[in-house]
């Protein structure tokens, strides 16, 4: 919680400056919104997802599936805080796939179950289409600071050899990925991460101390090129998740050969971005609803 503290105060001290990024208070306190239907996609409690529905009959709707932030660890929120960005882009006409996982702390976290969750709960989506009227075929993941580099990841997917415990045959596709102040290097871009979320933290999460290989089948930058969109969002004043780390990792996409945006957003930190009343999200729906109509037929 200290690390927390120290970057928080940066955060906050520039939030006084400039009267402009929104504090971790206004993303905590956000109203939880309900979902239109709750998904289980295996026994443990964060094995869930929830689906939110536009309003319009018209369908099959485009998909977003969202994937929160927090660390990667069981103490911090995130879940039910993306419900007010999962209910806005409900009423923008997307149904919106908030997928819940297991992070450190919980049974079963880590590797890989963590990302075998990611992998089966978005896959679940093929299941759920039919009854929904979900159009598969556009599919973006949105994804929050941990979450952004789960959403990269799981957009890579199928890059990963078959020997790895993460692969999977035939996963939904991807088309694009919009990253909000996420990481999608974990071993070139740890040392960023380590400040607010614990130096140890990723290598907990790919289990470095077991594994002569951690980073083959967990980090983003590691199975380029994806053959996805990818677009890396960064507020200005972000002290947790810089924008030079956005730009990076976008320059390691365009060398892989895939296409990749960055947008910064003026006078935003961390937490505007996945805030439904601010500027900044307004940006962000306006990058998705780019990038989806780049995907209809």
């Amino acid at each position: 919680m200290l690390r927390w503290v120290m970057v928080l105060g940066v955060v906050m001290s520039t939030t006084m400056a400039f009267a402009g990024p929104a504090p971790i208070s206004a993303y905590q306190s956000q109203p939880r919104h309900r979902p239109d239907a709750e998904v289980r996609y295996g026994p443990a409690p964060a094995q869930v997802a929830e689906l939110y529905l536009p309003k319009s009959k018209l369908s099959p709707h485009p998909v977003v599936v969202l994937l929160h932030g927090g660390c990667f660890l069981k103490e911090y929120e995130g879940f039910a805080q993306v419900s007010a960005i999962a209910a806005d882009l409900a009423a923008r006409g997307y149904a919106v796939w908030n997928l819940e996982y297991r992070k450190l702390g919980e049974a079963g976290a880590g590797y890989p179950g963590t990302f075998q969750d990611v992998a089966t709960g978005i896959d679940r989506l093929r299941a759920e289409a039919p009854k929904y009227g979900l159009d598969l075929g556009r599919v973006i993941a949105v994804g929050h600071s941990a979450g952004g580099h789960l959403a990269l990841w799981a957009a890579a997917r199928g890059r990963l050899p078959a020997s790895s415990p993460l692969h999977t045959a035939d996963p939904v596709k991807i088309r694009a990925v919009i990253s909000l102040a996420g990481i999608g290097d974990l071993q070139g871009q740890g040392r960023a991460f380590a400040l607010p979320c614990g130096d140890d933290t990723i290598d907990r999460l790919v289990d470095t101390a077991h594994r002569n290989q951690p980073f083959a089948d967990t980090s983003p930058a590691e199975l380029l090129p994806t053959g996805a969109k990818v677009v890396m969002v960064h507020g200005v004043y972000d002290a947790v998740m810089p924008p030079y780390t956005g730009l990076d990792y976008a320059e390691k996409v365009r060398r892989a050969g895939d296409h990749a945006d960055v947008v910064t957003i003026p006078d935003a930190g961390h937490f505007d971005l996945v805030i439904p009343t601010t500027a900044a999200w307004g940006e962000v729906a306006a990058v998705l609803d780019r990038e989806m109509k780049a995907l209809s037929p």
